[in-house]
């Protein structure tokens, strides 16, 4: 995202199973990221577990169900130059 946007430099997009497994993966992530020194991460979205978003500054992770990724196609608004598909399964 970098030059494309001042929000973050990197954003990773992340599918879970169901909402059990988006809440799994991102208390995961976050318990990772305050061992290597980020704990000031801004979390939304951990509630419900359809679509978390963990806002390090630099890097912004959103970890979605299938069926939220796929309506909310962030990928394809984000997408740099001709890159062909995006999305990663």
């Amino acid at each position: 995202m970098s030059g494309k946007s001042a929000l973050a430099d990197y954003m990773v997009v992340v599918s879970g199973r169901s909402n059990r497994h988006v809440m799994a993966i991102s208390d995961h992530l976050l318990r990772d990221l305050k061992d290597v020194g980020i704990k000031n991460a801004k979390v939304e979205g951990l509630t419900h577990g359809d679509w978390v978003l963990i806002d390090t500054g630099d890097v912004i992770v959103h970890v979605f169900r299938p069926e939220i990724r796929s309506f909310y196609n962030i990928e394809k608004m984000w997408t740099v130059g001709d890159i062909g598909d995006a999305t990663v399964h």
